[in-house]
């Protein structure tokens, strides 16, 4: 594990690998019961949940960080075990996997992360997030209404996306703008994945990030 997460530029800790290895059986006991994710191999587990929730790492912005749309928790759960520095605030309105990700925060002891059974719509906290990120949780459009309540001025939305989301990117409007857009090399997956970078508020310093890009 810390090997792969190297590839993704995250350094590990042994302990932080051996908890994101003990977050991989207990996702694939609950779901041999309770159907959490169609992905049943352990191998399998880690490419699609682990290391491609591992992928926008270095992409957090700031100390506190809202993943929408958590479902069994990702990219939130790996997100939260590589950086104890940050808070975490993992939302989802489906019971059976809010009570999953509970249960894995107190078998993993993890200090830093708060679940939230809501909709994203519904939430309105005093201060907003530093960074909200969300994988395959909707359209940008759509996607953007949702988490209105969630995000300030400088707020970073990290959007996680499969194929180039060329159609997605021309429906964005003010007061948000599409800042930047790169491919995601998640080790052992061949397929695509991007993440989308938003913004409210004026350019960002430069980061890995970088331009948006053509579409392939």
């Amino acid at each position: 594990m810390i090997a792969l997460a190297r590839e993704l530029d995250v350094k590990l800790t042994e302990d932080s690998a051996a908890s994101l290895l003990r977050l991989v059986d207990e996702l694939s006991r609950w779901s041999r019961a309770y159907n959490l994710t169609s992905i049943r191999e352990r191998s399998e587990i880690v490419t699609r949940h682990i290391l491609d929730s591992l992928a926008i790492h270095a992409d957090l912005r700031g100390s506190t960080v809202a993943d929408i749309g958590t479902g069994a928790g990702f990219p939130g759960l790996p997100l939260a075990i590589a950086s104890p520095e940050r808070r975490f605030t993992l939302i989802d309105s489906n019971g059976k996997k809010v009570r999953f990700v509970e249960h894995a925060v107190r078998e993993l002891d993890l200090g830093n992360v708060r679940v939230v059974q809501a909709r994203a719509e519904d939430m309105h906290p005093e201060v907003p997030f530093d960074t909200v990120v969300a994988r395959a949780f909707a359209p940008l459009p759509e996607l953007l209404a949702k988490v209105r309540g969630l995000a300030g001025p400088e707020t970073r939305l990290l959007a996680m996306k499969g194929r180039f989301p060329r159609e997605e990117l021309a429906a964005v409007g003010p007061p948000w703008r599409a800042v930047g857009i790169r491919p995601l090399a998640v080790p052992g997956l061949a397929e695509a994945r991007h993440l989308v970078w938003l913004e409210r508020s004026d350019p960002y310093p430069k980061s890995r990030v970088g331009p948006i890009l053509p579409d392939p």
